[in-house]
């Protein structure tokens, strides 16, 4: 359950800072180093795919190769990729993620779900139909960031997309109940630009019409103590999308519902990031925004060529979130949970935590909720920790080392 942490919760389990300390140097951190290429290789084998469709994972290029799907907006060509569907038969025969949260999707909110139409291609022998989209992304804006004087907040930030007022990367077929997760990736007919994205997304680096497949950089994270791999397609706030390379769609911001976990209708789960978390390039506990901003090449362009953001993020340099319920989980109650349109929590560490050197990198949602319990993370400007009121649409790919099957810790709140 995703509620704000009172005082009266924290009394209640009884866990205090104190009590936490040797907890935390006992575990041995960090626990939550990211496989690299080299001590992983360089391609991960299908055993380790969440998206079974994907072509390829590079650890060493920071890359997934999707399977890329023909769209069309009145005439004007336009490119997506599907990772997550609502129903189960067509989830696995797509070899995408099962997410049935996204049957939600809509509820008080019916332009989170964007109604499409399919067009047979003349003499289609063995191919997709054409989807006909009622919105899409605008590529044309460059994304700008500029670092804040602790890297974030960052002191500018724009995105380098913006969803119309009738985009939505979640979809339904005119005549269908299933809720797709469809991001539009690029638009026009080429050639594309994957250097500056003037007409692609900030995270694609190569599309390959012939191929029918995009490569898109990834995110590193981790989940139950495992390092993972995900995207980021869609936010809806932009600082948020700038950070997250990802296009702004404010309209997700409706989507059911704010502080929505495992409650009745919601269509999020939980995904929790630290705004002051350790920073440095090569410091084995440095996470969150500060650090992607500052150590991760954050204002940068991302292209193959940029050999430095490529290093920066194969070394740790990336934001390393820790996502909540994920595919692979062993109690089917929780691999069901998960869904691509993750909650934010963003977290703060206290000042008595940083004095106190318990500001280390995490990996675990329940270790991060006992840290909130305890006091010694907050919400933003000293709120109490929940929802920060945004969601970022972050469909997972991969795990890197082994799979994640259940939390480090019992959840402190659980009843």
């Amino acid at each position: 359950m995703n509620r704000p942490i009172t005082l009266k919760q924290v009394a209640a389990v009884g866990v205090t800072a104190a009590a936490l300390i040797p907890v935390l140097v006992a575990s041995g951190q960090p626990l939550t180093a990211a496989p690299t290429a080299q001590s992983q290789g360089r391609y991960l084998p299908k055993s380790k795919l969440t998206i079974q469709s994907a072509k390829l994972v590079d650890l060493n290029r920071n890359l997934v190769a999707l399977p890329l799907h023909k769209g069309d907006f009145h005439g004007t060509p336009v490119w997506f990729i599907i990772t997550d569907a609502s129903d189960f038969g067509l989830a696995h025969d797509l070899d995408v993620n099962y997410a049935p949260k996204l049957a939600n999707m809509a509820i008080g909110c019916p332009a989170c779900v964007q109604e499409v139409t399919l067009t047979t291609p003349p003499g289609n022998k063995f191919n997709d139909a054409v989807v006909n989209f009622a919105g899409i992304p605008d590529f044309s804006p460059m994304r700008s960031l500029t670092a804040g004087p602790t890297g974030f907040p960052p002191a500018a930030a724009q995105p380098g997309g913006v969803g119309d007022a009738h985009y939505s990367p979640f979809i339904r077929i005119q005549g269908s109940t299933v809720v797709y997760n469809a991001p539009i990736v690029a638009t026009g007919p080429g050639p594309f630009d994957v250097t500056h994205h003037s007409n692609t997304e900030d995270r694609v680096l190569n599309v390959d019409l012939a191929a029918e497949k995009v490569d898109m950089l990834f995110v590193r994270g981790f989940d139950s103590g495992q390092p993972i791999l995900y995207l980021s397609t869609e936010a809806s706030d932009p600082g948020a999308a700038t950070i997250e390379r990802s296009t702004y769609v404010p309209l997700l911001n409706n989507a059911p519902f704010m502080g929505g976990d495992d409650f009745l209708g919601s269509a999020r789960e939980r995904i929790f990031v630290f705004a002051n978390g350790q920073t440095g390039a090569n410091n084995p506990q440095a996470q969150g925004l500060a650090h992607v901003i500052l150590d991760g090449h954050n204002g940068e362009d991302a292209s193959v060529d940029n050999e430095g953001l490529m290093s920066a993020l194969r070394n740790g340099g990336d934001s390393l979130n820790t996502q909540g319920d994920f595919p692979t989980l062993d109690d089917p109650r929780h691999a069901n949970a998960y869904s691509p349109l993750w909650d934010a929590q963003v977290g703060v560490w206290t000042p008595d935590a940083i004095a106190k050197g318990l500001n280390k990198r995490q990996n675990d949602e329940n270790q991060i909720l006992r840290l909130a319990v305890a006091g010694l993370i907050t919400g933003p400007n000293g709120a109490p920790y929940g929802s920060a009121g945004f969601v970022i649409n972050c469909p997972v790919i991969a795990f890197t080392n082994n799979r994640p099957t259940e939390d480090l810790v019992p959840n402190p709140l659980s009843k």
